[in-house]
């Protein structure tokens, strides 16, 4: 198993990048958010592209991927906050300059869309990058809660996580324990790069899935995709994020009879109802570090992300 670089922590005073690599921020909303990254001590930039629209993007690929280059080149810039997510990331993966980034790692945070970025930087660039919530899309809002706040601080410290059902409830589907990289984040981003060079390996991992605006039956067709795969059996274990209906649901089924169905007797432990993902408060965690998953203390605790 190869050691991925933990990117060093951040200091007040120091200098964070701010990219759009997905669909365009509302700038208002991102103006707003700037005020929490004051209150972290931190000063920032923010990439070209952010300003821009092309269709549902936040300006071209190129100009996305520009971005991204850009900040991990910059020195002054010490890590990479996203704005928010939507769609696109994944359109460029194939142009980005692994080498570079490995050879300049900093902390690089975000999630839904950004699923392919830290899919991708995992791979190629042994880099931990961080499943967090995102600038105008959560930081910004009214219900941006004080634990989503208060996570922030492994980024400046060598923390290491502790979740239990002091943070949430948590139902067991298969008992058990396991350890291994925390891997994972959207599951339709997950699902989306099978069968491509951009899915990782999954062997002996701990996968965390989240996801929102998707019918049960969707979740079970991605769900069948990675069980087809043969992703499901190469897995350590299953951490399950939230899981957020569209607006228009009726009720009909519900993610937990999903849930049941792929992981009743799993014969690996499987745990849901982590509050990580498109919901307040967001845990955000590190991906690519050793966690500890037991299923039946219903507990999850992940190493440290940063130096």
């Amino acid at each position: 198993m190869t050691e991925l670089i933990r990117p060093e922590r951040l200091k007040r005073g120091d200098t964070v990048g701010i990219i759009a690599p997905s669909s365009p921020p509302k700038t208002e909303q991102l103006t707003r958010s700037l005020a929490f990254l004051e209150s972290l001590g931190l000063n920032w930039k923010i990439g070209k592209s952010v300003g821009k629209k092309e269709r549902y993007l936040a300006g071209t690929d190129q100009e996305r991927l520009d971005d991204l280059h850009a900040m991990f080149r910059d020195p002054e810039v010490k890590g990479i906050i996203c704005a928010r997510g939507g769609y696109g990331s994944a359109r460029y993966l194939e142009k980005i300059d692994y080498q570079m980034i490995r050879e300049n790692p900093k902390i690089f945070w975000g999630y839904s869309d950004i699923t392919a970025l830290h899919q991708a930087i995992h791979m190629y660039s042994d880099l931990v990058t961080f499943h967090g919530p995102m600038l105008e899309s959560d930081v910004a809002k009214d219900d941006f809660d004080p634990l989503s706040a208060k996570l922030f601080a492994q980024l400046f410290q060598p923390l290491e996580l502790h979740y239990d059902e002091s943070v949430s409830p948590l139902t067991t589907y298969s008992g058990g324990s396991a350890r291994g990289q925390l891997i994972g984040g959207n599951l339709s981003l997950i699902a989306s790069s099978i069968g491509t060079k951009f899915a990782p390996s999954f062997d002996g991992k701990l996968l965390l899935i989240e996801d929102t605006d998707e019918e049960p039956y969707r979740t079970d067709s991605m769900l069948t995709q990675l069980r087809q795969s043969g992703v499901l059996e190469r897995v350590a274990g299953i951490v399950i994020g939230d899981f957020k209906y569209p607006k228009n649901h009726k009720g009909d089924f519900f993610f937990e009879e999903v849930f049941r169905d792929f992981f009743d007797g799993f014969g690996k432990p499987v745990v849901s109802g982590f509050r990580i993902g498109h919901c307040q408060p967001h845990f955000a965690v590190p991906l690519g570090v050793e966690a500890y998953l037991d299923a039946d203390a219903k507990t999850l605790t992940i190493l440290p992300g940063v130096e």
